[in-house]
């Protein structure tokens, strides 16, 4: 969730710090006080645009920083693009973000104090927060998020389709590989010369030491010197195991007088052990090194054949995982492979496109199920949207999920829109055409509703949302949003007094002029001076009289 807000120099702000709660949060103040500037700031750690002109008139740049607490799911998406962005992961799931915007157009971003782009910031900033107001980029207006979340509500099953997309995607690429070969003469003759070349090195697992058993071959002298040395001072006559026996007698008899000697003896026992046992190793791998002259000479040769396939066909590209004949049977494969399909391409071909027609029609197959499948799924959710609307005082409106047939992509046949009819007999629109920042963002709150269980941001931010509606649709909307912070933090600004009773924290946002500048202050109210801000709201200007207890009895009522 979204922890602390801190804006310097922005618009109208000289200098505001918001401290944010789990809950519902609700900002309120007076028009052009600067709840837009905290908007836009949040905007801009989240990657939003920016230019110039939002700097404070006067100043060099302006600075806007966010600290998120992060855990579960959204802590492990953020990490990973985190990750993958060579950037500093979350510590104790603590995400801190600060982007600056100079006076003369030039702007920096850091992530967890390191330097970032505004690019990798979007990318962030999409698993943290879904903004829902007049300047957002509403994330449930784009198709992929509607198709995602109407497959998530009617748990809609896309693993069938999504096999037969990659079978077919994967068979339309190799037809497309073979097609544009064009004059493969050319080729088939390197691979048929490739292809010999390979085959008849007979590469077995014996060239996978083959280095090592060379290089041992020619020092095989000084090898079996060295080593002749090393078992005479280790397992000789007067050698270190010889000296460690001779000395067992003593080792007991110290032992009488000094009970640690004991212990002695059995170590010098075991080290005797391990130096006869080392001494065997030795005398072992000396033992199988090849002195014969014929013999490094036919390993000159193969060396010579081995290291030229290597730099031929393997390069720095081979993997060290692998060895050097997995390697080569492996490329010996694939060109025989690709050999094949050139010497008989139009029988390959043929055979290909015969299979693609079968795979495309079961794609269709399977595309018509999902479909269905998702026809279904709109008309629940469309239920279940329209009921809410009515409870946000779209007495009337009706809201629909129309699927229609489309061509085959990854994600089905099928193209989904989420629609909206505010009143009888004006037509659905799709949802992404609404004019009506009120009208989307009250249809967001009611999709939120219904498909809370769905979403994985933890943050939602609802810009005026409750504009241009009553006092008893903005008491729904205020009681809607205090729903959805039971699971998730929840912003809202708000002009309505009905709905902003509602919040768990309440912040006001005022301004106040001194040296003949604006100036813009937060301040979290509680008790008799939040009384007094919805007593402004209503109309009134104290805590006291008929609109100060109207306040109160809002107040009152709203925690009920």
């Amino acid at each position: 969730m979204l922890k602390r807000l801190t804006v310097l120099n922005l618009a109208i702000v000289e200098k505001a710090e918001a401290e944010f709660a789990s809950g519902l949060n609700v900002i309120t103040g007076e028009t052009g006080a600067g709840k837009s500037v905290l908007m836009g700031a949040l905007e801009l750690v989240l990657g939003g645009r920016a230019d110039s002109s939002v700097v404070r008139d006067g100043e060099q740049s302006a600075r806007v920083e966010a600290e998120f607490h992060l855990s579960g799911s959204a802590l492990e998406s953020v990490d990973a693009v985190l990750s993958d962005s060579g950037l500093p992961l979350c510590e104790d799931g603590v995400l801190v973000v600060r982007r600056t915007i100079a006076s003369s157009g030039a702007g920096r971003v850091w992530v967890n104090d390191a330097s970032s782009t505004v690019a990798t910031l979007r990318r962030i900033g999409r698993l943290l927060v879904d903004i829902h107001g007049p300047r957002a980029n509403q994330t449930i207006l784009e198709e992929p998020f509607q198709r995602m979340a109407l497959d998530s509500f009617g748990r809609v099953d896309r693993a069938a389709y999504e096999s037969a997309w990659r079978e077919v995607a994967s068979l339309r690429a190799e037809i497309a590989a073979l097609e544009g070969a064009g004059d493969a003469s050319g080729e088939i003759d390197l691979l048929r010369f490739q292809v010999a070349e390979l085959a008849d090195a007979h590469v077995t697992s014996d060239d996978d030491d083959l280095p090592e058993r060379h290089a041992a071959a020619a020092h095989a002298g000084e090898i079996i010197e060295g080593a002749n040395e090393i078992t005479e001072a280790l397992g000789g006559d007067g050698g270190a195991a010889d000296i460690l026996i001779r000395l067992q007698p003593r080792f007991a008899a110290t032992a009488r007088h000094m009970p640690d000697a004991e212990a002695w003896a059995r170590e010098a026992e075991e080290i005797t052990l391990r130096i006869q046992e080392l001494s065997r190793t030795v005398a072992d791998a000396a033992s199988r090194i090849e002195a014969d002259p014929d013999a490094l000479e036919a390993m000159d040769e193969r060396l010579a054949v081995v290291n030229r396939l290597k730099r031929k066909y393997l390069g720095p590209q081979a993997s060290p995982e692998d060895s050097f004949s997995d390697s080569v049977a492996a490329l010996l494969e694939s060109k025989r492979a690709r050999l094949d399909a050139l010497e008989n391409r139009d029988a390959k071909l043929d055979e290909m496109r015969g299979r693609l027609a079968s795979l495309e029609a079961s794609l269709e197959k399977r595309g018509a199920e999902l479909r269905t499948a998702r026809a279904a799924a709109g008309s629940k959710l469309a239920k279940a949207v329209t009921a809410e609307l009515h409870g946000l005082g779209f007495l009337k409106a009706k809201f629909g999920v129309r699927v229609d047939a489309a061509k085959a992509s990854p994600s089905g046949c099928d193209a989904v829109a989420y629609m909206f009819e505010p009143n009888p007999g004006e037509g659905a629109r799709a949802l992404s055409d609404i004019a009506s920042s009120g009208e989307t963002a009250r249809v967001m709150l009611a999709l939120k509703g219904v498909l809370a269980a769905h979403d994985t941001l933890d943050t939602l931010v609802f810009d005026e949302i409750d504009a241009n509606i009553g006092g008893e649709t903005g008491r729904a909307v205020g009681e809607k949003m205090r729903s959805l912070a039971r699971h998730r933090q929840v912003i809202a600004i708000t002009h309505l007094p009905q709905s902003a009773v509602f919040g768990e924290r309440h912040i006001v946002v005022a301004k106040s002029v001194s040296g003949g500048r604006t100036r813009t202050r937060l301040e979290v109210v509680d008790g008799d001076a939040r009384v007094k801000e919805i007593s402004r709201m209503l109309g009134g200007e104290t805590s006291t009289g008929v609109v100060g207890q109207h306040a109160a009895e809002l107040l009152m009522s709203a925690r009920g």
